[in-house]
């Protein structure tokens, strides 16, 4: 069987910046990003549907076979994953008005056009439970179902390895699932609210404080003495100390010092630095509003806990303080004092006084210079990736 995850154009637009650099099914929630929960529960490697520039790096579908298009901002589960399945040909699956899925016979669909043709399939009705992420806040929001369900998924019928004894366990230790080559010394792990996944390779280091849901996912690390609050995801190979809380790292990404972060979501290869604070509550505790590109303006969250979103390979330096519902473009370089605008354009350069554009040949050269110290490489596809957000960025600052 087939599969490409699509992007739904208005979610696509919505979940920027964090959708500049990958497809909506690449976002992290959970444990898992959306793309591989589907793969694991179909067990299929799948393809994408989603803007030309990203598909040096997200593969396009050029099979000559029907394939089942689902939309990738959809949290798959069991019953929902039956009724996809079940789809014949030119069908589709809708539910509240909102396509879900369809089944496919035309080959090489693009992305301007899919969703226009899809309309034309008879239409399915899905009367079960929909949960997608259509909002950049919907992945700190909802990362607790979501973890706990990629819990259950991930370590069906597997065998933990040993926590060792110098840890201290409040609730079930059962909820623990320590992943090959997985540390934890001396810590206090809390389950009463929901389970803690430690990857593979992945530490807590000792004196950590953490209550679930937690995951810490392949090669990441808890710092010494990190208070952590649930739902927290640290993606793999990322680093994090201070004090957490409903926080979500998608990978590579550190905030190894102390400082406050919470009800927050940072991309790939961001860097966050000593003391780095930022504030998830307004103080009339109203709700807090966020910067759509969609909209071009700030939009109600209709949230009263919301913090920071940083997409890809921002940095900030020490000290940094951030507002209610900031949101920080790709590859910027925050510092100085005060709080820095709340929202950041992608390849901004500065902080509170004064922002100017970061120039795209060091911002390149930072972006290279972090993923050598991982020794990986800033490949070919990613630098066109980066030039089209760039160039995009341009054409904004000039209007």
């Amino acid at each position: 069987m087939n599969v490409v995850l699509f992007d739904c154009h208005t979610s696509r637009e919505n979940l920027l910046p964090f959708t500049f650099t990958r497809p909506v099914a690449d976002i992290r929630v959970g444990i898992l990003t959306i793309r591989e929960k589907w793969e694991k529960l179909l067990t299929v490697k799948s393809f994408s549907l989603t803007e030309d520039y990203l598909s040096g790096k997200f593969p396009f579908y050029t099979g000559s076979e029907p394939a089942l298009y689902i939309n990738g901002a959809v949290l798959p589960d069991a019953n929902l994953a039956a009724a996809i399945k079940g789809l014949g040909a030119l069908q589709s699956l809708t539910a509240s008005g909102k396509l879900i899925a369809f089944k496919s016979e035309k080959h090489h669909l693009n992305y301007e056009n899919f969703e226009a043709i899809a309309k034309g399939f008879t239409p399915v009705l899905y009367n079960g439970t929909v949960n997608s992420v259509t909002q950049i806040w919907d992945i700190f929001k909802m990362n607790g179902d979501a973890l706990q369900a990629d819990f259950k998924l991930i370590t069906n019928g597997r065998t933990s390895q040993p926590l060792s004894k110098t840890n201290t366990v409040i609730g079930n230790a059962s909820n623990i699932f320590l992943e090959e080559g997985a540390k934890a010394e001396a810590c206090v792990i809390n389950t009463i609210s929901g389970p803690v996944y430690i990857g593979k390779d992945a530490e807590l280091m000792e004196g950590c404080v953490v209550r679930g849901p937690l995951a810490l996912c392949e090669h990441a690390a808890l710092k010494m003495s990190a208070k952590v609050y649930g739902p927290t995801t640290l993606g793999p190979h990322c680093k994090a100390g201070g004090e957490l809380n409903n926080v979500v790292f998608f990978g590579f990404s550190n905030k190894a010092h102390d400082g406050f972060l919470g009800n927050s979501v940072i991309g790939e290869w961001c860097n966050l630095g000593a003391d780095t604070n930022n504030s998830n509550l307004k103080n009339n505790y109203g709700n807090v509003d966020v910067y759509s590109y969609r909209n071009g303006k700030a939009i109600d969250t209709g949230l009263q806990f919301c913090g920071l979103f940083m997409a890809d390979h921002s940095k900030c330096g020490i000290n940094t303080m951030f507002n209610t519902g900031t949101v920080v473009g790709v590859s910027s370089n925050i510092f100085g004092s005060d709080f820095p605008p709340k929202f950041i354009p992608s390849f901004s350069w500065g902080g509170a006084q004064w922002l100017r554009t970061f120039t795209f040949h060091k911002a390149t050269e930072v972006a290279a210079r972090m993923m050598e110290r991982r020794e990986l490489t800033l490949e070919e596809a990613d630098i066109r990736i980066l030039k089209t957000v760039f160039e995009r960025e341009e054409k904004n600052r000039k209007k």
